[in-house]
């Protein structure tokens, strides 16, 4: 395994009283790869603020058995690691034994080479599991994040291997030294199961607010060829649908109206099958996967963004087009909510409401002054208070306060 300085280099950082250098460790499933450089972008470029402030990193990628090999990107170098498991969502609840057998020679090696301060594990199954025995055997404490609202991994089923799955995740929040929840409403569904006992820590994702910046374009420009953006990956529960149906809807008041898809995923065939059925096939383009940049440039040359996802911790695709100065439509109920305000800084609609998302379309697309209005205050409220710089000073003060 590689030394910790060659996976993230740090330096030293300077506390009143003393110099002192936190060594972490990071196990995730979500890092950027030689394949895929958006995948956990925002735990990288997270550590890459971090290691400005003198943070010296490990970073260990995690990922199954059935999934091909991936192999570290050169941007975030990392090594990556494939779990043990039994097939499927069954075996999820024993995977981080089987990763932490795997893991445990060579984090060893690296503790005896360069002491490890802090475990920061991104999920509790399987890399919460796996960390709790390793810092049993070890003596080093861990932190989660929890990033989703399937708090207790259910995987959104019921029966036996559900139960495991929970009872497994339970357990690692109990014995990590602190929880971090990327919202409030992801702090409200531990909290509702495990009581005040457990240390958890209201953290919201942070934002790289010089990629992600405003163009200087007359929003009348925009409306000559609007363009509605969605980026996520292409699946049921993020409502892309539910944009495709209001652009056909749109299609009259709007002719030359155009939706952009950035993302794959399994529902692609179908999405694409839907809006040749609504009759704008024409209108509607699936790009794929995308690189940072290209991301930052689609959502600065968009008319709006919308993504009315029904089952968001938080998403950062949204913090990211309210930083390039976009009006952005997001669901109600959703980790986002807690940051968008009606009509101020963004845009809400009820879960699955399709008239509504359709309405706000409607009124965002043929309103300059409004998008204008709300992309500007958008963007003052992602400098103010979310950018990766505010993440990271509040991220390294809870690894102080776990480390001791």
């Amino acid at each position: 395994m590689p030394t910790a300085e060659a996976i993230h280099p740090g330096s030293v950082f300077a506390e009143p009283s003393k110099l002192s250098t936190l060594h972490l460790l990071t196990l995730t499933p979500f890092y950027p790869s030689e394949t895929s450089e958006v995948n956990g972008c925002f735990v990288a470029e997270s550590l890459a603020e971090l290691s400005s402030r003198g943070v010296l990193s490990s970073v260990i990628g995690v990922d199954s058995i059935y999934h091909s090999r991936r192999t570290s990107s050169t941007l975030y170098p990392a090594e990556w690691v494939r779990c043990p498991q039994l097939p499927g969502n069954f075996g999820l609840a024993g995977a981080g034994r089987f990763l932490a057998a795997t893991l445990l020679p060579r984090i060893s090696r690296l503790h005896r080479h360069s002491p490890i301060h802090l475990i920061h594990a991104h999920s509790a199954l399987p890399c919460g599991h796996a960390a709790a025995i390793i810092s049993q055997r070890l003596n080093v404490p861990f932190v989660v994040t929890i990033h989703g609202l399937d708090v207790f991994n259910s995987c959104f089923e019921n029966g036996l291997a559900a139960k495991w799955r929970r009872k497994a995740s339970i357990r690692v929040y109990r014995e990590a030294r602190k929880l971090i929840c990327i919202s409030r409403k992801v702090k409200d569904l531990v909290a509702e199961t495990l009581g005040p006992t457990v240390d958890a820590e209201l953290l919201y994702n942070g934002t790289d607010t010089s990629l992600f910046v405003p163009l200087n374009q007359d929003e009348e420009k925009r409306a000559a060829n609007p363009t509605i953006l969605v980026v996520g990956n292409l699946l049921a529960g993020k409502g892309q649908e539910l944009v495709i149906r209001a652009a056909a809807q749109l299609q009259n008041s709007y002719p030359h109206l155009r939706c952009d898809f950035i993302g794959e995923g399994a529902d692609r065939n179908r999405f694409a099958s839907l809006a040749l059925t609504l009759g704008i096939g024409d209108r509607i383009r699936f790009l794929g996967r995308e690189s940072r940049s290209e991301v930052a440039e689609a959502m600065r040359q968009c008319t709006v963004f919308a993504l009315p996802s029904r089952y968001e911790g938080l998403g950062c695709v949204y913090l990211e087009a309210m930083a390039c100065g976009r009006p952005v439509v997001a669901c109600e109920g959703q980790g986002i909510g807690e940051i968008i305000r009606h009509g101020v800084n963004g845009w809400l609609i009820p879960v699955d409401g399709l008239n509504d998302l359709t309405q706000g379309l409607q009124v965002l697309l043929g309103d300059a002054e409004l998008r204008a209005r709300i992309g500007q205050t958008a963007r003052e409220t992602i400098v103010s208070k979310f950018s990766m710089s505010h993440h990271a000073e509040s991220l390294l003060k809870i690894y102080r306060d776990a480390a001791q």
